[in-house]
């Protein structure tokens, strides 16, 4: 049989493959056939900066050395073992180093395949945990979730998610939960200064909390930045705030740093900016570097214990995926986990950090930019109608994929929410390349004028 052509590669992609959040009618294919580095290449050779970690996984590049090798020494020994009354030295190395790494507390890993099923893994243990601890509270059943959420697709997830775009055909099918509105500076409530903001939002939670937390299971939260909100960054202290209501009013904390974990913030993980060490912390996307997936669920010894006991009282977590704890997934996080370490990447991050700050300066000042919003090496430009009035484009302008097909003219692959404009390169990227991204994504606001 013969390779497919270029031609037939794109038409099978138009018609057989179903792409996820894509348009099928209007899809043009890009097919990516390669990487070196930050830099994809497609079947036609066309090169572009990976400005976006390929959907916010990538970290230390594509193909680096130490994680293909780790990845190509498992497959010498077994490439798949179940974890379902099973497992393999591998996982079981990686759940002792995440262990050690995670905030203080988090003593125990149940893995699964993606941030998804990261969160639902937290929700249902949350729910379960309250009905098998030694004094039950069944009637916690309720969850807490922010507004413009984004947590997964899978029905739990979507159910504490918040984005009425992604999600309002499927409210049938969700489970109740208590919406409070984002803390987001830009759009603050009528009233509200931005410097108030966080007590304002954090009286609204402690409300919510005493009048109702006796059903009240579990608040879900993205520590720090709201990625798929447009990345919304939360006020400083507000995320230790949370922490602090939750623990007073007995209410579960899990922390889905899915988006924000494995050193996107500038540190290893999100929560620790604010020293605060929930009850549940979801990772996956960068655990593995971007390679294969894999999700992991940290929670705690009290947790843990709720769930043991003799077979025939059915307190097992039944709940389970056939890939979780993959050896092969778990060998490419390992390593990830090791460059970390010796190449110093979050010391490496500073300059980084600063540069893409320097460049969000100089963008803000443009015509049609209302906010521009950093933490660490992520970012979000919002593209507004009117400055004075922040009045956003109709969705159906498409502003943030013109700035970004823009881009793509000058070799760097973005991907917008809407009106905003996402900058989240791999951690490896260079000052050069972080240059490059950034004047593509300046020339590519002004030509959408």
């Amino acid at each position: 049989m013969h390779d497919p052509t270029p031609e037939q590669l794109a038409a099978w992609d138009r018609t057989v493959v179903w792409h996820p959040f894509t348009q099928m009618a209007e899809y043009e294919p890009l097919i990516i056939e390669r990487a070196e580095g930050c830099t994809l290449i497609d079947i036609h050779g066309n090169r572009y900066l990976d400005g976006v970690s390929s959907l916010w996984c990538n970290v230390h590049g594509h193909r680096h050395p130490r994680i293909d090798e780790a990845v190509r020494r498992q497959l010498d020994r077994v490439a798949h073992v179940t974890l379902l009354g099973a497992s393999n030295p591998t996982t079981i190395a990686l759940a002792r180093r995440l262990v050690d790494l995670a905030p203080p507390g988090l003593a125990h890993v149940f893995f699964s395949d993606d941030g998804a099923t990261a969160v639902e893994v937290a929700i249902k243990m949350a729910f379960q945990y309250w009905r098998q601890r030694p004094d039950p509270r069944p009637r916690k059943t309720v969850y807490v979730a922010l507004g413009d959420a984004y947590h997964g697709d899978t029905l739990g997830s979507v159910s504490v998610g918040g984005v009425e775009r992604f999600h309002a055909m499927f409210r049938p099918l969700l489970f109740e939960t208590i919406r409070l509105p984002a803390p987001n500076p830009y759009r603050p409530p009528e009233g509200v200064a931005p410097e108030r903001l966080r007590e304002h939002c954090l009286a609204q939670l402690e409300r919510v909390l005493a009048e109702q937390h006796e059903r009240i299971a579990a608040l879900v939260i993205e520590p720090l930045v709201q990625a798929a909100a447009g990345m919304i960054v939360h006020p400083p202290g507000y995320l230790r705030g949370v922490r602090e209501l939750t623990r007073r009013y007995g209410v579960l904390l899990v922390a889905d740093e899915v988006a924000v974990g494995m050193g996107r913030t500038g540190r290893m993980f999100a929560c620790e900016h604010e020293d605060v060490a929930p009850d549940f912390l979801c990772l996956a996307k960068g655990l593995t570097g971007g390679y294969l997936p894999l999700a992991a669920t940290l929670t705690t010894d009290e947790v843990w214990q709720a769930f043991l006991g003799p077979y025939a009282e059915s307190k097992s977590f039944f709940h389970g995926h056939t890939y979780g704890g993959n050896p092969l997934g778990a060998a490419a996080a390992l390593a990830t986990l090791e460059v970390f370490e010796d190449e110093e990447t979050l010391l490496g991050l500073k300059p980084k950090i600063a540069r893409l700050a320097e460049h969000l300066a100089r963008i803000a000042r443009l015509p049609h930019v209302g906010d521009v919003r950093q933490c660490g090496l992520l970012a979000g430009i919002e593209l507004v109608r009117d400055r004075a009035t922040k009045e956003p484009y109709p969705w159906a302008e498409r502003r943030g994929w013109r700035v970004c097909d823009h881009a793509r003219t000058e070799g760097v692959l973005l991907r917008p929410l809407g009106n905003v404009v996402v900058i989240m390169p791999p951690l490896a990227i260079s000052l050069d390349e972080l240059d490059r991204i950034c004047a593509a994504v300046e020339r590519g606001i002004l030509a959408a004028r």
